[in-house]
Formats: structure tokens, C-alpha cells, sequence
């Protein structure tokens, strides 16, 4: 089996993991990493060959980007205060004490590099927490809490990991350039982001193409990354930046189609990049193994150690902010979303997964100082981050399901009808004021009319037939129209059907030009889901 095969094996298990993982009630990422720690095994398997400092820019952009369009600037902004408690003022305290036990359990650690290990192992991943949230069907103050958390994580993660090894490299440090480092970082990152996505959007109104505004947003997130990186800039807040951005600015109400499609594409890249990504981190495995060659006992106390640290530092921090927080939200009226009881603290707690940056993090620790000595207990420092990141992932990626059952937290159904419902009402009422401005500018015949009137009330019903059922409540009229809508919606998806299988049948006939063919049954498609 070469690299290539063994990539197309990883492909394979991307979209296999997902039917498989809901079927067992367990997370796809964790499942592509016990993949990838099967095919870490046999001998037939090729190692891994791929340049550590690759591993972020191939595999979070994309990541990153797919995680914000299921977000909102609004989301971010409501949630600031947990998310900074969580993304930043956590990971700055489980890097601190982190390399305070590191320091102290490994013999001749020095503290520059024992802050490097503490700052790669600091930030749950948000690829997994994003995945699991989702699938285990959390409510949505927790999923929103979770992304944003693993959304940002990184950026602080990433800039106190640098200057933590550019220390250890040289042998110096200065706590005025490491704070300057930070803040500069982050302007450029957001200044990049920002000029990116206006540049982005500029150029997606002119493209006036479906099929280039989607390419077009599978360069961006990549480009934002490289540029950000080579200004110095943190390349993971550039994404965050542009796609956040293209979010808000960048939605056209009217272009159906690249929503359709877009929506579709990045959902097929999401789930594939995030599948490479943990069968990676399994196949790595064998690479942190080989270093506790004859040292096994001593290696797995300190990595043991470290990974208690980072499930009871979490623990420790969640229960005093998350009472701070509700104490704040009760005195004054925001409208930001926190855990409304300690089961919910408790899942917060253990949905702290460690995945793709701690690994790229601790592959990419150089080989040597800048005097050509090797770099301290590099072997050491990645075991240990290694462990933390299969002790965390697939302990409690496994038990998770389980707990969330177990605690009963389960997202509040009725609310999110309600506010479907909501949101049904509304497109309807515009639909029909719409109609109403029409009527009195143009003549139209009455039974045009009314049949547009019936359409507008169809829109909300097809988004929540609950309205359907309000409105037979209401009287025998209503009642009468809606089984004539939900009769005339039967017969034109029966018309459309057969209308769908001509325009394909002409595909296969002698002359057909299959791109023609292709064109018409998209713009069926189109129709047939209005």
C-alpha cells in the first residue's frame, strides 16, 4: 500500500464513519482515529510522510471555514464572555500550570519547553467538539458555546506555543516582545481578514457564476491562512476573520443556487478533511510510540499526570466561571447563552477533546536550538502530548454519548419548533405584504390573485406545517384550503417527478447533449424545491 491508496482508505472512512457513527451513537472523528490507529498496525502500511509544518495550514482552513458558516457574528458576540473565559483565559491557565507540573515530573524539562507543551496540549479541538455537539443533539447554548471556544482556542494556543519555542530555541525571553508578538499577531490577522473577505465579496458580484463563487470560496480560506502567516500574522484568526465576514456581507437573498450548491460542497469538505484529519492523528501514533522505546512506565506516569492536569484544570475553571457568568447575566440583561444547570457544566467539562492542532503543534517542535544541539526532551514532550490527545479524544470521545444520555441533557425541541414556526410566519407575512404592494401597483386578474395568495401561504407551510394546523383550527375556510394546498403541493410534485424523468431519459438518447440535459434538470431541481 503506497501514500496515495492510503489516502483514498482515509477518504473512504470519512464517509463511512458517519452512517456508521450515528447507527452506534458515537462520534465519526473518533472513530476515524481508532481507523487510523488500525492501520498504524500492520507492516504493509506506509508512515505517514507528511512535513509537520503542512499538517495546520493543509487541514484547519478549511475546517475553520465550514465550522463558521454554521455561526454568526452575532452568536460570537452575544457569547463574548464565555467564549474569552473558555478561549482565552483558559488556555493561558492550563499552559501555565501545565508547564508547572511538566517542569517538575521530567527530569532537566527546561520551563521555555515545558511551556510549549503546555500551550499544544491547552486547546480542545474545535473540529471535535463542533462534531460531537452536533451529533449528540446538545442544545444550543452549549454548541454555540463549544464552537466558539474551539474557534478561538487555537489562535491563543498557537501565538503562546511560538513564542514559547522561540524561547527555547534561543535561550531568551521577554515578556514585553511576547505580549507585543500577541497583540501585533492578532491586528494583522484581523486586518487581513477583514481586507480578504471585502476583496472576496467585491469579486464574487462580478464572477456572477455559480460554480466560480463556490471555487472561489474554496481558495479563500487557504489564502487568508498563508498570507496572514507570512506577515506574521496568526493564520487561524484570518480565517475566522474572512469567513465571518463573508457570513455577514456576502449573502445574496436571491442567488438560490450558489447557497444550494455551496451549502453542499462545503458540507462534502467538512466531513472529508475532517475524516483525514483524526485517521492522521491515529497513524501518527506510532511515531509518539517509537520514542518510549525501553522507557514505558516512566513515559506513561508523565503523560498520565498531564493529561489529569488538563481534565481537572478544565473542571476547576468551568465551575467558578460558569457561576460567575450566570451571577452577571442574572444582575444585567444579556443575551448571551450559558449553562443553565450543572449537568450541562459537567458535559461542557468533558467535551474537552484534543485533536488536529495539538498534533501539528507537537510534530512541528524542532530538531534542534539555534547552536545545533538537539532541542530538550523533544521525544518526551511529544509522548506526552500524544497521550494527552488519545487520553482526551478517545476516552472521552467514547464516553461522552454515554454521559449526555446518562445526565439527560438534551436540546429543548419545543423551543427550536417554536422559533421555526416563528421564522415560517414571518417569510409568509413578507410573502403576502409583498403580494399586497404588487396588487396595488399592477391590475391582476382575481384568480391570479388568489392563487399567488394560496403560494404565499403555502411558503410558511412548507417550512413548519404546524402552521397549516393553526390555521385549520381557526375555521372550516382554513381548513378547506389547507387540504386544497397540500393536494395541489401532491400533484406538483407528481408533475415535476415525471417532468424530471423525460429531461433524464434525453441523456441517454443518440444526439442528446448531456451538458444541455444537465443544465435544464438543475433548473428542475431549483424548482422543485421551492
Amino acid at each position: 500500500m503506497d501514500q496515495l491508496a492510503l489516502l483514498f482508505v482515509l477518504l473512504l472512512g470519512a464517509v463511512v464513519s458517519v452512517p456508521v457513527g450515528e447507527r452506534l451513537g458515537l462520534p465519526s472523528p473518533v472513530l476515524m482515529t481508532l481507523l487510523g490507529i488500525a492501520l498504524a498496525l500492520p507492516d504493509f502500511v506506509p508512515n505517514v510522510d507528511i512535513p509537520p509544518d503542512l499538517i495546520l495550514p493543509a487541514l484547519l482552513p478549511p475546517l475553520l471555514y465550514a465550522a463558521v458558516r454554521r455561526t454568526s457574528w452575532r452568536q460570537f458576540a452575544a457569547n463574548r464572555r464565555p467564549i474569552f473565559l473558555l478561549a482565552v483565559a483558559l488556555v493561558f491557565v492550563t499552559t501555565l500550570v501545565v508547564a508547572a507540573v511538566a517542569s517538575a515530573i521530567v527530569p532537566g524539562l527546561p520551563i521555555a519547553a515545558a511551556f510549549a507543551l503546555g500551550a499544544l496540549v491547552a486547546p480542545p479541538d474545535p473540529v471535535a467538539a463542533t462534531a460531537v455537539a452536533g451529533q449528540l443533539g446538545l442544545p444550543r447554548r452549549l454548541v454555540s458555546i463549544l464552537e466558539g471556544e474551539g474557534l478561538f482556542n487555537d489562535v491563543t494556543a498557537i501565538v503562546l506555543y511560538h513564542v514559547a519555542i522561540a524561547a527555547a530555541v534561543s535561550g531568551t525571553f521577554s515578556p514585553w516582545r511576547a505580549g507585543l508578538d500577541l497583540v501585533l499577531s492578532a491586528v494583522v490577522a484581523v486586518a487581513v481578514g477583514v481586507a480578504l473577505g471585502w476583496a472576496t465579496n467585491k469579486l464574487m458580484s462580478l464572477l456572477d457564476d455559480t460554480t466560480l463563487q463556490i471555487g472561489l470560496t474554496l481558495l479563500v480560506p487557504f489564502a487568508s491562512y498563508v498570507l496572514a502567516e507570512e506577515l506574521h500574522g496568526s493564520g487561524v484568526l484570518a480565517v475566522l476573520t474572512t469567513a465571518v465576514f463573508l457570513s455577514e456581507y456576502a449573502s445574496d437573498a436571491d442567488a438560490v443556487m450558489t447557497r444550494l450548491a455551496g451549502s453542499t460542497v462545503w458540507d462534502v469538505v467538512d466531513t472529508l478533511v475532517t475524516g483525514v484529519a483524526f485517521g492522521l492523528i491515529g497513524l501518527e501514533l506510532h511515531n509518539a510510540l517509537r520514542t518510549a522505546a525501553g522507557r514505558w512506565g516512566e513515559m506513561l506516569g508523565w503523560a498520565g499526570a498531564i493529561v489529569a492536569v488538563v481534565v481537572l484544570v478544565r473542571l476547576a475553571w468551568l465551575l467558578p466561571a460558569t457561576w460567575l457568568t450566570k451571577r452577571l447575566h442574572a444582575k444585567r440583561d444579556y443575551d448571551e447563552e450559558i449553562p443553565t444547570s450543572w449537568r450541562e457544566t459537567v458535559v461542557m467539562w468533558w467535551a474537552g477533546m484534543r485533536g488536529v492542532a495539538s498534533v501539528a503543534l507537537a510534530l512541528a517542535i524542532p530538531l534542534e536550538m539555534d547552536d545545533g544541539s538537539p532541542f530538550p526532551d523533544r521525544s518526551e514532550i511529544v509522548f506526552i502530548a500524544f497521550g494527552v490527545i488519545m487520553a482526551t479524544l478517545l476516552v472521552q470521545g467514547l464516553t461522552l454519548p454515554w454521559l449526555v444520555r446518562r445526565l439527560g441533557v438534551r436540546a429543548d425541541v419545543d423551543v427550536e419548533k417554536a422559533f421555526e414556526k416563528e421564522l415560517a410566519a414571518r417569510a409568509a407575512k413578507a410573502a403576502k405584504k409583498r403580494l399586497r404592494e404588487i396588487e396595488d401597483t399592477e391590475e391582476l386578474p382575481e384568480e391570479v390573485s388568489e392563487q399567488l395568495l394560496r403560494r404565499a401561504f403555502e411558503i410558511g407551510v412548507r417550512i413548519s406545517p404546524d402552521l397549516g394546523e393553526e390555521e385549520r383550527r381557526e375555521g372550516q375556510g382554513h381548513e378547506k384550503r389547507l387540504r386544497r394546498v397540500k393536494r395541489m403541493r401532491r400533484i406538483q410534485a407528481e408533475m415535476m417527478s415525471a417532468a424530471r424523468h423525460e429531461v433524464l431519459a434525453a441523456r441517454s438518447e443518440p444526439g442528446a447533449d448531456p451538458e444541455i440535459v444537465d443544465r435544464v434538470l438543475r433548473h428542475l431541481d431549483v424548482r422543485s424545491l421551492r
